[in-house]
């Protein structure tokens, strides 16, 4: 090999080492770069996090007070029934009409009917239905000729539904038939 070609090799080669040592520094720069990009997104991560846990505590703490405060509303709306029940009471030592207490206690519970009402309470119509265990806890049987087997003959404590939710099925007497009359038929 001749000077020149040694020359041109050497030189060949320096430049590929130029070449090489400008990519790797470019390299170590965008391996910074990325690092720091990294950094900030963990600590964006991070504080999200942090933020997120706050949120959720300030949403219990929010639950708590809704659910010690829900019944607020409902209670302000029967202080009025107990004032009227008071009254009541005080207005029977005085008088000792009983008609007159009556004619109260029907419209306070008139009121308080409503009230509840309000709030999505329905009372459960049972008598003269048909017996249905979703409605109606049977506590006894009667015969009966005037009914027919499996309906409703009285209704002994009513039953209420709030939001068509049953919250207090009727206790209730079903009718049933003889068994001498069922054997007959």
């Amino acid at each position: 090999m001749t000077e020149i070609e040694k020359n041109d090799v050497i030189q060949q080669s320096q430049q590929e080492e130029t070449a090489d040592v400008a990519e790797l520094s470019q390299c170590l720069e965008r391996l910074a770069q990325k690092e720091e990009e990294l950094k900030a997104a963990q600590e964006r991560i991070l504080r999200l996090a942090a933020e997120f846990e706050n949120f959720k505590k300030r949403m219990e703490r929010e639950k708590a007070e809704h659910i010690k405060y829900a019944l607020e509303s409902f209670v302000v709306e029967l202080l009025p029934f107990l004032d009227n029940l008071e009254r009541a009471i005080a207005a029977a030592k005085d008088t000792r009409d009983i008609d007159k207490l009556v004619e109260g206690l029907e419209l306070s519970l008139s009121s308080y009917s409503r009230v509840l009402e309000a709030f999505g309470l329905k009372c459960l119509v049972a008598q003269g239905l048909p017996f249905d265990p979703s409605m109606h806890d049977a506590i006894c049987t009667e015969h009966s000729d005037e009914h027919e087997e499996g309906v409703v003959v009285r209704e002994l404590v009513k039953g209420y539904a709030l939001n068509d939710k049953v919250i207090r099925p009727a206790k209730v007497t079903v009718c049933k038939k003889n068994v001498e009359q069922n054997v007959e038929k």
